[in-house]
């Protein structure tokens, strides 16, 4: 069994990992899309909205509601990205926290 220094040297060195993980993660854009890709949405790894595109062909003062659920797919996907790319950076440390 690890003795309690090693195992602390063992969790800083995890933290660290941990934390250029995130950081690498935050730098990454993802982009989400509507269907045809009528709408796009650009978010960093750390969820803020960067930008977001709109095509002239989904662009319609009568039909705001397509617009709308478009958006909407856009976003949600490019945050459904981001969730996973989570989940699969940091979830790898899980398994070797020391205690």
């Amino acid at each position: 069994m690890m003795n309690m220094q090693q195992m602390m040297k063992q969790a800083q060195k995890l933290q660290k990992q941990m934390e250029s993980s995130q950081k690498e993660l935050a730098a990454t854009d993802f982009v989400g899309k509507s269907a045809q890709d009528l709408v796009t949405a650009t978010f960093s790894g750390d969820k803020t909205l960067k930008a977001i595109d709109f095509k002239t062909d989904v662009v319609d003062p009568d039909d705001l509601e397509t617009l709308q659920e478009m958006t909407l797919q856009a976003v949600n996907d490019a945050l459904a990205q981001i969730d996973k790319a989570t989940e699969k950076s940091m979830g790898a440390f899980a398994g070797k926290l020391p205690f």
